[in-house]
């Protein structure tokens, strides 16, 4: 599966502390019934048996929206499964190493701050880039802040599609229009809502308008 600008317009990344009793799949569903058209699986402390399932259960849900469903950081995992792709960090597995381990035909996005990290990204296989983080977040504890100019630069700098990502609400995702990125990646503003499709709905509604102004 291929990454277009489009398939990264809101870009939902996957937390359970906002489950509240309901399951993953669950309320992932509701996220792709509300128009989210990329997927990642973010999961820090499953086990690698749980993990699997859990991966595999949520690519036969995006399968079913045909959007692409890719894993954070568990190489090993995503290509067990033959999952679309895989997103690493700045602190992860190196992304030309993950390329040849991925072959040419799976998504690899990474996480970039600086227009250095940027080249380096693209210049070592990757699809898109993560940037941000944009506002000021709780989603992650090392997020550093990336600022309008420096995700305007980073944009300007690669030839590949960038999203934002970081603390990125309706309310404020008006504030990247003119940067560049052809999309936005969210945890709370989709899974903390208490109807995520709604929510879903109104963000990318929003997001489509700005990366057009």
């Amino acid at each position: 599966m291929n990454v277009t600008k489009e398939s990264l317009l809101l870009y939902a990344v996957t937390d359970r502390y906002w489950l509240e009793g309901r399951t993953l799949a669950s309320v992932v569903e509701e996220a792709l019934q509300g128009g989210v058209t990329f997927l990642q699986l973010r999961e820090k402390n499953l086990d690698g048996e749980h993990f699997l399932e859990e991966a595999k259960e949520l690519q036969a849900l995006c399968r079913r929206y045909k959007v692409p469903f890719i894993v954070n950081d568990n190489v090993d995992v995503a290509l067990a499964m033959g999952a679309d792709g895989v997103h690493v960090g700045q602190h992860d597995m190196e992304a030309g190493d993950v390329r040849r381990l991925l072959g040419p035909d799976k998504i690899l996005g990474v996480s970039a701050q600086t227009v250095e990290q940027a080249l380096l990204a693209q210049e070592r296989g990757a699809d898109y880039l993560g940037v941000g983080a944009v506002f000021p977040t709780g989603s992650k504890d090392d997020a550093d802040d990336v600022s309008y100019e420096t995700l305007k630069a980073i944009c300007e700098a690669v030839q590949i599609p960038v999203v934002a990502i970081g603390g990125i609400t309706k309310e404020n995702v008006r504030e990247l229009a003119g940067s560049g990125i052809c999309g936005i990646a969210v945890i709370s503003a989709i899974f903390a809502q208490k109807d995520i499709k709604e929510a879903a709905e109104q963000l990318r509604e929003v997001t489509a308008e700005m990366v057009n102004e």
